[in-house]
C-alpha cells in the first residue's frame, strides 16, 4: 500500500511499506491529499478512493479506542 505521507514543495513524499518514495507532485492527481492511498500504473498515480476511506476509518476507530483509555 502507497500511501502519501507529507507534500514539500513540488515533492510528493509517500510512504510504501516502510519504504519513502519522492515523486513531483504534478505527477498526482490534483485532488489527491495527504493519507490518501495511491496506486501507480504505468507511470500514472490514481487515488485508491476506497482504501483511502477504509484506512481513515480505522484510523478513526483506533483513535476513539485510544481516546477511552
Amino acid at each position: 500500500m502507497t500511501v502519501i505521507d507529507r507534500f514539500e514543495n513540488n515533492i510528493a513524499v509517500l510512504e510504501s511499506d516502510g519504504v519513502i518514495i519522492e515523486t513531483d507532485r504534478s505527477l498526482l492527481p490534483e485532488n489527491a491529499r495527504e493519507g490518501d492511498v495511491v496506486v501507480e500504473t504505468d507511470g500514472q498515480w490514481t487515488v485508491d478512493v476506497s482504501a483511502t476511506e477504509e484506512r481513515r476509518t480505522q484510523i478513526r476507530e483506533l483513535m476513539k479506542r485510544l481516546m477511552k483509555k
